[in-house]
């Protein structure tokens, strides 16, 4: 249905013109009567096969919905009844900030990709917060992607990702530190060990402080080497952190079918969906090979079927996130994952 009726339409406009016909309606979708429950009776699988119980949360399912969608938490529980297991949102900083210029979103349909450029666009971690406090959270699984205002520069960063944590550490249930969207000028500069330990020390003292502990996890590039994955491990293992999100967007434009005038037209931005599967699935088993099998994965990048997300977990994925994938298929895809897992784990 998705497929043939609303993505049709939704395509007719820009993407961030069809994101915000989307998130308005939402707005109004919730209160009519019925209409989650219809959602959940279309999509929603819930099996004992699928729960994962990982740093003591229960997820009722592996397949999450990735940071970038639901940035501002104002649609969440439509999510959770369109099936997906947990919802990221996000990114979060501790101002509210308008983003890059538009346009920012763009489409490459010949490549099942997007490329972005939104630049954390948010309405900051207290309006975030706020909005997790609603009556439909009900318990769902709920993570909290962070990161810096952009006018903040990275020797004051740390300042800026303790205050967002702050903001959300009652009203999340993990943490992941954002230092690699390629979106923020230089910020993929923080993933150096030096910048990313000042930033990690001040929420881990933060953490210590209350009474509830929240993991905390590393998001990485695509971009990096195997040597610099290396050294991304070594700083999770030399601070503690809880596990790794992997990947981001990739800057990278090899092997696209879209014609270079109109990739140079589109310009800089974090290219996601399916010319990255290849990619985030040999760094989650990268990863994976390299811990042991002992490091929780988040996998995420490129997973636009089925067998793109039974791909990641075969790598070594503890849990899995769609997005790229979600605005190709649809709600469908989700539900399709979650019975192919159900058959073959």
């Amino acid at each position: 249905m998705y497929r043939y009726i609303a993505r049709p339409i939704l395509f007719r406009f820009s993407p961030e013109t069809a994101h915000n016909i989307i998130f308005s309606n939402i707005k109004v979708w919730r209160h009519v009567p019925g209409f989650q429950f219809v959602l959940n009776s279309l999509f929603k699988v819930r099996n004992t096969k699928l729960e994962r119980t990982i740093w003591g949360i229960k997820f009722p399912t592996p397949v999450g919905l990735a940071a970038g969608l639901d940035k501002n938490a104002t649609g969440y529980d439509v999510f959770d009844a369109m099936g997906f297991g947990f919802i990221e949102v996000g990114t979060a900083t501790p101002q509210p900030q308008p983003g890059n210029p538009k346009p920012r979103l763009f489409r490459l349909v010949k490549d099942n990709a997007i490329i972005n450029r939104m630049g954390f666009n948010n309405i900051g971690a207290e309006g975030i917060a706020k909005n997790l406090q609603k009556p439909y959270r009900k318990g769902l699984v709920i993570g909290g992607n962070i990161g810096k205002n952009t006018a903040t520069t990275n020797e004051n960063a740390a300042e800026d990702y303790e205050k967002s944590f702050a903001a959300l550490y009652d009203h999340v249930d993990y943490f992941v530190v954002n230092v690699s969207c390629p979106n923020i000028a230089n910020l993929t500069k923080l993933q150096n060990s030096d910048s990313l330990g000042d930033i990690v020390n001040r929420l881990v003292a933060y953490r210590k402080k209350q009474k509830v502990y929240r993991p905390i996890l590393l998001k990485i590039s695509p971009d990096l080497s195997f040597a610099q994955i290396d050294d991304s491990l070594n700083i999770i293992n030399q601070f503690s952190l809880d596990g790794i999100v992997a990947v981001n967007t990739t800057t990278g434009r090899s092997g696209l079918s879209e014609r270079q005038d109109k990739l140079d037209v589109i310009g800089n931005g974090g290219l996601s969906g399916k010319p990255l599967t290849v990619r985030s699935i040999e760094v989650v088993r990268y990863i994976s090979m390299k811990t042991n099998g002992q490091m929780p994965i988040i996998g995420v990048g490129g997973i636009m079927t089925v067998d793109d997300a039974l791909n990641m977990l075969r790598a070594g994925a503890y849990l899995i996130q769609v997005y790229t994938g979600f605005i190709y298929s649809g709600p469908q895809l989700v539900k399709d994952i979650h019975k192919a897992i159900i058959k073959e784990f």
